[in-house]
């Protein structure tokens, strides 16, 4: 036996030395192929003006090796994927978000402000903002298409010496000089045919009025009627030393106006789009000192911290009595009942909400005709503000009472039944056993999940934008707001509404909300051992 394990161990050790080799040199290639994929990454958004992503990247490429070069770090190589999804999805966003409640950034009501400035400067370029002079040169052309429905210009003219010139001009690709020219244009050149003059002048109307440039590069050519075309030269261009554009069409001068955000001329006239500035606390001063805006965001603000705590009291409320109810052992088919009762927390939230939109239409809603039929009352479920709210509790009352019945049924089973049979020794009463016991003990328990859902209402965006969509709206509002808002729907509205996209103040009121919940967060972390000792106490 001895020898056998002389002979063996050898080889169990050798193989052991190779299985460690093998690992080794995997986790250097894996790294290796993680860096390179990193260092394009980063190429890529520092060339494409985001800076902010390519340190992100760098940042979540440096975790992995720094743990694998420095040996003291290790043995938390396990947690590098988690750090890394951290530092992605939860970090960087916030540090964004951070960022961009300072900027203008946004394209609301018109203002664009979308680019960063060395963008907005090549776009500006780039556009198709060509102007035709006196002076331009001008020729005859004939307009020809391919098979796949793409354009192009035989041109006849003569070029500034005076030299005729021939060229063939697709949109898109480069300008061909025809040399030497044919006598008689071709029927056929590298797949492009003439159009006939019914189909080139339907063609010829609807490419002048798109402004379809052919050609590519500098060698442009445009449509200015149906028998001649011209080489437009650049309206707008950049002087880098005075940061500013020069119109060549007119000669006004567009400087930076880094306070607004645009290419400013002395008249006040803008080159649009605009580009990102830093505007210090302005998107939430305008919180503070914009009456318009002030207004509904009292009331939503006031509304979100009402309907957080009416729901999590309304479903707690509805959830212990159930589960107290169902403890009974009284009650047949205990089971059967309280699998029935569970129901709407099975069924997807909004498939739900929906049903219940259709039970409240306002006018073949099941349950409103239902009450009219019984009361003669026909209640304006979605088009008055109170009664909106009202549905909203009264379907998050049905969304979220099976959850907190499922917890206080766990809570209660665990309170010790030797409790209750010395309070009612001691002639405690069953409301008494229930406000001295029962409660304090089941605070200790769902407590947190309390402050819990409050934050998860706190949020509750799905509830709001699928059954009232915010509505009705708030009458004169300068900014999409319903009655029915919620913060975070609000956010969302000025953030991707139909009005536009104003980032920079959806960003302000999102940090906002973010401070909230970070403090009620640690009001739950603060008064959890208060209740824990009061739990002790009883």
């Amino acid at each position: 036996m001895a020898v056998t394990q002389q002979e063996t161990s050898p080889q169990r050790r050798g193989l052991a030395s190779s299985n460690n080799w093998f690992v080794t040199l995997l986790s250097y290639f894996l790294l290796l192929v993680g860096n390179a994929f990193a260092l394009v990454l980063i190429y890529t958004f520092f060339f494409r003006g985001q800076p902010g992503l390519g340190i992100v990247v760098a940042i979540i490429a440096l975790i992995p090796n720094i743990t694998f070069f420095i040996p003291g770090l290790y043995p938390i190589r396990w947690m590098v994927p988690g750090l890394m999804l951290i530092t992605l999805l939860v970090i960087y966003p916030i540090v964004y978000t951070t960022q961009t409640s300072f900027t203008n950034l946004g394209d609301y009501l018109g203002e664009s402000h979308l680019l960063t400035k060395p963008q907005t400067v090549r776009l500006i370029e780039q556009q198709d903002r060509l102007y035709v002079t006196e002076g331009s040169i001008t020729y005859d052309y004939t307009l020809y298409q391919n098979e796949a429905g793409d354009y192009a210009l035989w041109l006849e003219g003569a070029d500034a010496d005076g030299t005729p010139v021939t060229l063939f001009a697709p949109v898109g690709q480069p300008a061909e000089v025809i040399d030497p020219a044919p006598e008689e244009q071709p029927e056929d050149y590298n797949g492009f045919a003439p159009l006939s003059r019914i189909l080139a002048a339907t063609s010829i109307q609807a490419l002048s009025d798109e402004g379809v440039l052919f050609g590519e590069g500098e060698d442009v050519y445009t449509i200015l009627n149906s028998r001649r075309a011209a080489a437009p030269a650049q309206r707008y261009e950049y002087d880098a030393e005075a940061d500013a554009f020069v119109d060549n069409a007119t000669g006004d001068r567009y400087a930076a106006n880094d306070e607004t955000g645009y290419f400013m001329s002395p008249s006040g006239a803008t080159l649009r789009p605009g580009y990102q500035v830093f505007i210090g606390l302005d998107n939430y001063t305008r919180l503070v000192e914009d009456p318009g805006l002030r207004g509904p965001l009292v009331n939503i603000f006031v509304w979100t911290v009402v309907f957080a705590l009416l729901s999590v009291l309304t479903t707690f409320a509805v959830g212990l009595f159930m589960a107290i109810v169902m403890e009974d052992p009284r009650i047949p088919a205990r089971k059967v009942i309280r699998s029935l009762l569970i129901i709407p927390y099975a069924i997807p939230g909004v498939v739900s909400i929906l049903v219940w939109k259709g039970m409240l239409n306002e006018n073949l809603g099941l349950i409103t005709n239902g009450i009219a039929d019984a009361f003669g009352v026909h209640i304006p479920w979605f088009s008055d503000g109170t009664w909106a709210k009202i549905a909203i509790l009264l379907v998050n009352l049905w969304l979220g009472y099976p959850y907190m019945m499922l917890i206080c049924s766990g809570a209660l089973q665990a309170i010790p039944s030797d409790i209750y049979e010395a309070a009612a020794v001691d002639g405690a009463r069953a409301w008494q056993r229930f406000w001295r016991i029962t409660l304090p003990l089941l605070l200790v328990t769902v407590g947190p999940l309390l402050i819990a859902s409050f934050v998860f209402n706190f949020n509750n965006y799905l509830l709001i934008e699928v059954l009232t969509e915010g509505n009705p709206v708030f009458e004169g509002s300068p900014v999409p707001a319903g009655q029915t808002d919620i913060l975070i729907s609000y956010t969302y509205g000025l953030a991707f509404g139909a009005q536009g996209r104003d980032y920079g103040y959806a960003s302000a009121i999102t940090l906002i909300i973010f401070a909230i919940v970070a403090l009620v967060t640690l009001f739950q972390y603060r008064y959890t051992r208060t209740w824990e000792e009061v739990g002790e106490n009883v």
